[in-house]
């Protein structure tokens, strides 16, 4: 395809002189660099993720980051008290497994 394009004057000559030294025309560096711009991956030069945790060295023992549900039972239960198990007296009206 044929096109036409506007560049600055230093980036068109360090192109120019980038093209000669690989034995490559300038239409073919530019359509080289443009290849390698879009075959990038987003984030690719990005370090990959880390969890930084604080306090004592990481989750205590038993806690699965990766168990979202099971960190708020324990942040729950480290707040208000393990819940009293079904059927049991105290355990609230609507959770008693009897007959109905």
């Amino acid at each position: 395809m044929r096109t036409t394009i506007s560049l600055d004057d230093r980036i068109a000559a360090a192109a120019r002189r980038k093209a000669a030294q690989r034995g490559l025309s300038f239409s073919a560096l530019v359509s080289l660099a443009l290849q390698k711009l879009l075959a990038e991956r987003p984030g690719a030069n990005e370090p990959p993720f880390e969890l930084l945790t604080a306090g004592r060295g990481g989750p205590l023992p038993g806690i699965d980051l990766d168990q979202t549900s099971a960190l708020l039972v324990a942040e729950d239960e480290a707040t208000y008290g393990r819940a009293p198990a079904a059927g049991s007296p105290a355990a609230p009206i609507g959770s008693r497994r009897g007959k109905r």
